[in-house]
């Protein structure tokens, strides 16, 4: 329904005065606020200081004073779909969620006495126990039990965003179609998340509070499997995307944030082409993440879901010399995204490093592995690192014969940044792991590795990752013997391949830097993401950067807005 007159964003203390100053004007204002209650962040601070009661009063008669005005139109829980510029004024689409339990409601307190769901409560810091529908009793508008849409601290904590409530409640009901697709609402990647994602959400889940966080990575692995077996039967229906809107986004690599943009563009109506320089789509979910950790089918199956939205991905198509950024533009691409990951592994800086064979980076490592070159790499394998490479190569070591795997960290247990269960699952497997020692030469015979000299390490003070800086004990030194040494010491981007005047701003680690708005670069039309800008990251924080780079190009291209 078309109405007109001026509409105030914000129910807040500001949007109040705005929207009372402009009726007493004698104009129509549509007073917009996102949650179920005016007042804002004055409204909130009240809850968490009632004894100003003179600034709660004074708060509440301006709402009420605004719910009274004719004049003044409320539209509680609502949002902004789209904004159309108009010779004469805007045309502005809302949508606007229920507030109300139901029609009927008569505050009588029933619901909430009976509701399982029991959510966090950001303002009393989970003090105080809740449910689902929230008693208005303050002086607060709308009066009566309203439906609580607090963002749970299992979404806060996923760097994608996925409504975690909603599709456990869905597969608690048996709803397990409907719970996937809540599940690709956010997650293009739903299978691979399912078994490698660190799961943030079960760290701040509401439970453990209790007992145990809900299992909510094993869920996602079970639905997202439900789908497969859905696609496997031909019982599962793509979503459709948008109708073709002209334009064309080339994206630069097939990873985690490259395939979440262009799934988000390819909805939006966009035809987009992945340029990936390997022979596999995947990124570093195939070439650094071990089979039996990620099996490839699996990987496969998402990756198919996406190439279903229209999205073509052009394998050993590298952009370089031969297909230059310049090229994609004069091709008629109307905006690139580089997310080309980080492959370039750190040098451990010794002595011995680069004069013996048998020193292979973990990533160089991992990646001939997972190209097919499952040949044993040595009888006593030393790796380097606490991260999660460095347990997922010395797990491979083992699996390709090596009688021996030690990994030597220069830390404790308990600041190994490595996912404590893998960490766990690599003991038991038979890996060694050598904590506070460092390497400090590599020992060798006739061009080959046979050894490594070691000190011993004390944690002292905090360094800037917040963690105790490991120092060498004086007189401690000591050796390990080994034949194949694999350096996991985290790694860079390579950005090379970009050529000299290529116009993007590049930081001292080798990063591209963006905008993190919109994750746009300096060079006008060029977005970047994932690990080329930030370094290693996790899987679901490179999505979480391919969807912000997806609505920063489709602005870039529909509005001029870099």
């Amino acid at each position: 329904m078309e109405k007109k007159g001026v509409l105030v964003v914000g129910g807040g203390i500001a949007g109040l005065e705005a929207a009372l100053d402009l009726a007493e004007l004698g104009v129509d204002v549509y007073l917009l606020e996102r949650e179920e209650r005016l007042g804002g962040r004055g409204e909130k601070l009240s809850l968490v200081a009632p004894s100003e009661l003179p600034a709660r009063l004074l708060l509440a008669r301006r709402v009420a004073k605004a719910v009274l005005n004719p004049r003044i139109h409320i539209i509680s829980n609502g949002s902004i779909e789209e904004v159309k510029k108009e010779e004469d004024g805007f045309i502005i689409s809302l949508s606007k969620e229920p507030t109300l339990v139901n029609d009927d409601c008569i505050s009588c307190g029933a619901c909430a006495r009976v509701c399982p769901i029991k959510p966090y409560s950001q303002f009393e810091e989970g003090l105080l126990q809740r449910s689902a529908v929230d008693r208005e009793d303050r002086a607060s508008y709308p009066p009566y039990f309203g439906i609580v849409r607090e963002t749970p601290p299992c979404s806060l904590a996923c760097p994608a965003g996925i409504d975690v409530r909603r599709y456990v409640s869905l597969i608690a009901e048996g709803k397990f179609a409907e719970a996937i697709a809540v599940v690709r609402e956010r997650n293009p990647l739903p299978s691979v998340c399912g078994r490698v994602c660190p799961h943030p959400c079960e760290a701040a889940c509401n439970r453990g509070l209790v007992d145990e966080p809900i299992a909510i990575e094993a869920l996602k692995r079970f639905v997202a499997d439900y789908e497969i077996a859905l696609r496997e039967r031909g019982e599962f229906t793509y979503p459709k995307p948008k109708e073709k809107n002209g334009f064309k986004v080339a994206v630069v690599g097939s990873g985690p944030a490259g395939l979440t943009c262009a799934h988000d563009l390819a909805l939006m109506g966009y035809q987009v082409v992945i340029f990936e320089k390997e022979k596999v789509a995947g990124g570093m979910m195939y070439l650094g993440i071990p089979e039996f950790r990620l099996p490839r089918d699996v990987l496969a199956h998402d990756i198919e879901y996406i190439e279903k939205l229209g999205v073509e991905i052009r394998l050993n198509t590298p952009i370089g010399p031969d297909l230059s950024l310049d090229d994609l533009f004069e091709q008629g691409f109307s905006a690139i995204f580089i997310a080309t990951g980080a492959y370039e592994g750190y040098k451990l800086g010794v002595p011995g490093e680069e004069e013996y064979s048998g020193v292979v980076d973990c990533i160089k490592f991992l990646r001939e592995v997972n190209l097919g070159r499952k040949e044993k790499p040595g009888d006593k394998v030393v790796v380097i690192g606490g991260g999660n490479s460095a347990i997922d190569a010395a797990r491979v070591a083992l699996r390709l014969g090596a009688s021996e795997v030690t990994i030597l960290y220069r830390r404790s247990r308990k600041e190994m940044p490595a996912n404590p269960w893998e960490v766990i699952e690599a003991e038991r497997e038979g890996v060694r792991i050598h904590f506070l020692a460092a390497p400090t030469r590599i020992l060798g015979k006739d061009g080959k590795v046979t050894g490594m000299e070691c000190v011993r390490m004390e944690l002292g003070k905090l360094d800037a990752s917040g963690r105790r800086r490991p120092v060498p004990i004086p007189g401690s030194e000591f050796t390990i013997s080994c034949d194949f040494i694999i350096p996991a010491i985290s790694q860079q981007p390579d950005v090379s391949f970009l050529g000299e005047d290529h116009g993007l701003e590049i930081s001292r680690w080798n990063s591209i830097e963006v905008d993190p708005g919109t994750m746009a670069t300096a060079r006008p039309g060029v977005f970047a993401g994932g690990d080329v800008v930030t370094g290693p990251r996790t899987v679901v924080e490179a999505i979480a950067a391919g969807h912000k780079a997806a609505k920063g190009i489709d602005r870039y291209i529909k509005e001029g807005v870099r």
